[in-house]
């Protein structure tokens, strides 16, 4: 998500609104948040709506009562008070208000997730399903087709994870089927998974491993990446007998490849010269 500078600034008022609002007693983050994102699906939808709560040039209680008058009594008090730093900031565009409230809504289901200690519970959920919609092209044509209806989208991930996953996992998933902006399904849902991370201060490492790594392997590895990289790692695991041994580690833009399908290939690369 890119933000310019007003947007950053409305941004991070309304995260601020969000913890005060969720340090309410009786306050359940994972309604907020779920309310939040149902407001996101009423914004895209209508544009003219969009425009009205995202012209920075109004007067910024007008956009408020507007708000307020569409959704009283449809969203919940703490919600409606989140939503009054939204829409009563200044944004770059309404598309970047828009951007901004998912982002909201979002920190307020994780919030929820690690408020009842499920929070890596649904970070392995989403590495999972990403994984899933990675290796299933078909799946993630119809997952990501646009010219069926959005609820048909919405229907079909309830469908395939059921009761299989956490309800914070579900929800993060729809919307991000719902308001996929980038070209690959499994992208957006591997960065639920690094936001998931960053609620921990910790970096995710995807590894790919051509044999079952146990636990104390697990925990060296992760031990050794942390000292690399200066913070704490979290793993990720993916086993594929085709690199032949060893591992591929992936953190960010960077690539480990210490496996002998890696090592062929730079063998070849110098033998090419």
């Amino acid at each position: 998500m890119t933000l310019h500078a007003a947007s950053r600034e409305a941004l991070g008022f309304a995260e601020n609104r969000l913890d005060e609002v969720l340090g309410d007693a009786g306050n359940d983050p994972s309604a907020v948040g779920e309310e939040l994102l149902s407001v996101v699906d009423l914004f895209a939808r209508e544009v003219g709506l969009r425009r009205a709560v995202g012209d920075g040039s109004s007067d910024p209680e007008a956009r408020q009562r507007l708000v307020r008058t569409l959704l009283q009594g449809k969203v919940s008090e703490p919600a409606l008070q989140v939503l009054d730093a939204v829409v009563g900031s200044r944004w770059s565009s309404p598309r970047e208000l828009l951007d901004g409230l998912e982002s909201v809504g979002r920190t307020s289901l994780l919030e929820s997730a690690e408020r009842t200690g499920k929070l890596d519970t649904v970070r392995d959920e989403l590495f999972r399903l990403a994984r899933i919609v990675e290796n299933e092209p078909e799946l993630e044509r119809t997952l990501t087709d646009r010219v069926g209806p959005v609820e048909g989208r919405r229907t079909l991930v309830r469908n395939l994870v059921s009761d299989k996953v956490d309800p914070v996992t579900r929800v993060l998933v729809e919307q991000a089927v719902v308001r996929l902006r980038s070209r690959s399904l499994a992208n957006a849902i591997d960065e639920l998974v690094r936001l998931a991370a960053a609620r921990r201060n910790r970096s995710v490492a995807y590894v790919t491993s051509a044999t079952e790594l146990t636990g104390e392997q697990r925990e060296r590895l992760a031990q050794k990446l942390g000292q690399i990289y200066g913070r704490e790692i979290a793993l990720h695991v993916e086993l594929d007998r085709a690199i032949g041994a060893g591992l591929v580690v992936r953190v960010g833009d960077e690539v480990i490849d210490g496996s002998a399908a890696g090592r062929l290939d730079a063998l070849r690369r110098q033998l090419a010269r």
